[in-house]
């Protein structure tokens, strides 16, 4: 049997739940700065399958890469 293999993984703060089965997650990272050497706190946003509505704005959750959901859909969030 084949197993499928998840290239990203990925943790951040559930910052919407608006939308039917999908959630917005803010995931930051630190950034050096190519000429200033100093770091950064960026972040991005990304669209995650949220199967039942279960995640809530304010968790902290673990997002893992997926087959594409929709046009912008390809993570999912992972109940450990």
């Amino acid at each position: 049997m084949e197993t499928k293999i998840h290239k990203k993984t990925l943790r951040g703060i559930v910052t919407s739940d608006k939308m039917q089965d999908t959630a917005v997650v803010s995931v930051s990272r630190y950034v050096k700065h190519p000429k200033y050497k100093k770091y950064m706190k960026t972040s991005k946003k990304y669209h995650v399958h949220n199967p039942g509505n279960r995640a809530k704005v304010g968790e902290t959750v673990v997002i893992r890469s997926c087959n594409p959901i929709s046009k912008t859909k390809s993570f999912e969030i992972v109940f450990a």
